[in-house]
């Protein structure tokens, strides 16, 4: 990554701690239950006054947490109606791409775990963009060799990929769904006829000098007629984005990747600076991919993600590594848990950043890296001290690829959903960096999903990138939702979470606050996130005490600027009641009847 490139990500990496502080809403963690490892209160989020409602809830028959509370209404009216998992969750992506356009939206991409209450089989739906048939593995280079710094990148038509998330959910929807179809998004289209109100947080992202942010089409659209920008409260209106969801409603998927919306994407993206090569070839051709779920065993359950090239298989690899360690021992007051927690993470994000990318267009390891001999031999790394190196290791089978440059912004949303019937899903949707490409077709953002390829696309030797652009190729990621089964395959739990490359640490902790350290869900939405990537070391504020030990170990933390994650987390208590728990960061909220 050249030095213009990794100030870029700096800058919305302490953007992402902004929010995180303004965010915070107040948060009274909910008694843990009778077995459970109790909460420091030294380890609460702090309560904010002027909390505008609460975020964790219980429910006897269906919930559903997402990033905004207008998008949690429209996926429990769809769940009242008596619609499937699905079913809300298109309703759910229909408002967020609206009131959270800095996340996610039309122009994005997804990942999906459902869960299947009947047959207990776990399914991946991959919804990720898709590189263009005229791609070049060169097409962040300049013509004098050096590299487009990031912000060129991120507004140049180059950097939209094949738009997948509607695409994935309309699969998904015509396996799983209830309703019919063109009943899903009556909320999102009043809601962008009438207008919605200005939350905080978009407020923020709208003031943020970020490149998607200050791209013309942004600008324009967040601006009102007497010149000024639109402000936390203000009454937003979107008839174009109304319009493009009644041709969804009727044509399904095919309204974006056919027809004069495609085409209107195609024109866009083909203007300057830096015209992309997509054509409407490209999009008719877009097919979201259908597998079974990656469903590795950790502790007493089986953890279910998404396949490569998704984050699902390094945050495997990271439960399979702490496996060998004794974390439930230690719990979140304790510096041990928190210290075997950013080791693990280092390893497997080593593993991840050389060895992944679409296994599609190379040969990933991902037998290699999950075997257990290979988890116990990382895990053995794991000293009384931080490693002063961390660094790949050499799974079975696995090829020699070049170092990987990936800037890895986070402009991401996460939905977790259980129906009536037992059935549940984890999404996470994105369009890659705040407000995407900063580009609008009617109505929506386009992502810059393809500036998640490697920049560099090979080594001075001529070793490719695993993750190096290809023609057609889905660039890797770290969205990873997960679905917690029982051993003998009942449902358990969802989460996941937003938030760029740190997303593999937030459902780390996710998991292993509910898995090891016996939280309840308001309470792992509410832990303090530790990041550790390579020498890396950023945290949320933590008790002096922790910071003191975790130093001792050769472990400082970066506390200067928070780490905005964005946790949804949904559990089926013991008496099949539901518990969800929405991140104090952000503004969502977990609800259900």
């Amino acid at each position: 990554m050249n030095t213009s490139t990794s100030d870029q990500v700096s800058t919305l990496r302490n953007f992402q701690g902004i929010l995180a502080l303004a965010a915070i809403t107040a948060f009274a963690a909910p008694a843990a239950p009778a077995a459970a490892a109790p909460l420091a209160a030294d380890l609460q989020i702090p309560p904010v006054p002027s909390a505008p409602r609460p975020q964790a809830g219980t429910a006897r028959h269906v919930m559903v947490a997402a990033a905004n509370p207008l998008a949690v209404e429209a996926g429990e009216a769809v769940l009242r109606r008596g619609g499937s998992a699905i079913d809300a969750a298109v309703a759910v992506q229909a408002v967020l791409g609206l009131v959270e356009p800095q996340s996610s939206g039309l122009g994005g991409g997804a990942f999906l775990v459902w869960y299947d209450a009947k047959t207990h089989q776990a399914t991946a739906y991959d919804g990720r963009e898709t590189a263009p048939a005229g791609a070049t593995a060169a097409q962040f280079t300049r013509p004098d060799g050096t590299l487009y710094n990031f912000a060129e990148a991120i507004t140049g038509g180059i950097s939209t990929g094949v738009p997948g998330a509607i695409a994935m959910l309309d699969r998904a929807q015509h396996d799983h769904g209830h309703l019919p179809w063109s009943t899903l998004f009556a909320t999102a289209q009043s809601l962008a006829t009438t207008g919605f109100t200005v939350s905080p947080r978009l407020a923020m992202s709208i003031r943020f000098p970020f490149a998607g942010a200050r791209a013309p089409d942004a600008v324009a659209y967040f601006t009102k007629p007497d010149g000024t920008q639109y402000a936390a409260g203000d009454t937003l209106k979107n008839p174009a984005y109304a319009q493009t969801l009644g041709q969804i409603a009727q044509n399904r998927a095919n309204a974006l990747l056919t027809g004069p919306i495609a085409a209107d994407i195609v024109a866009r993206v083909h203007q300057g600076p830096l015209p992309s090569t997509m054509t409407l070839a490209d999009l008719a051709a877009y097919q979201p991919h259908v597998t079974p779920a990656l469903c590795e065993p950790y502790r007493t359950v089986t953890i279910c993600t998404p396949q490569a090239p998704s984050g699902g298989p390094a945050l495997e690899e990271a439960l399979g590594i702490l496996a060998h360690t004794d974390l439930p021992a230690h719990g979140p007051s304790d510096p041990q848990g928190w210290f075997l927690f950013a080791e693990a993470s280092r390893l497997a994000y080593a593993d991840r950043d050389r060895y992944e990318g679409d296994p599609a267009f190379i040969k990933f390891p991902q037998t290699g890296l999950l075997a257990p001999d290979y988890l116990a031999a990382r895990a053995a790394l794991i000293g009384p001290r931080a490693m002063a190196n961390v660094t790949y290791g050499h799974p079975a089978g696995a090829p020699t690829f070049a170092p990987d440059g990936t800037p890895e912004p986070g402009g991401t949303s996460h939905v977790v959903i259980v129906d009536a019937a037992g059935n549940a899903l984890s999404m996470t949707t994105t369009v890659e960096s705040i407000f995407g490409s900063g580009r609008m077709v009617d109505g929506f953002f386009l992502n810059n999903q393809l500036t998640d390829f490697s920049f560099a696309p090979r080594a001075p030797n001529g070793t490719p990138a695993a993750n190096a652009l290809a023609p057609g190729k889905r660039p890797r990621s770290t969205m990873a939702p997960v679905i917690v089964l029982s051993r003998n395959g009942r449902f358990k739990a969802a989460l996941g979470s937003p938030g760029g490359s740190s997303i593999l640490a937030y459902n780390l902790k996710g998991v292993v606050g509910l898995i090891d350290w016996g939280l309840a869900p308001q309470q792992i939405a509410a832990l303090p996130n530790l990041v550790a990537h390579g020498p890396s070391f950023t945290a949320d504020p933590f008790p002096p005490a922790l910071l003191a030990a975790l130093a001792a170990r050769g472990m400082p933390l970066d506390t200067a600027r928070g780490e905005a994650s964005g946790l949804q987390v949904l559990v089926r208590q013991p008496d099949g009641s539901l518990s969800g728990g929405a991140d104090p960061r952000r503004e969502g909220e977990a609800r259900g009847f």
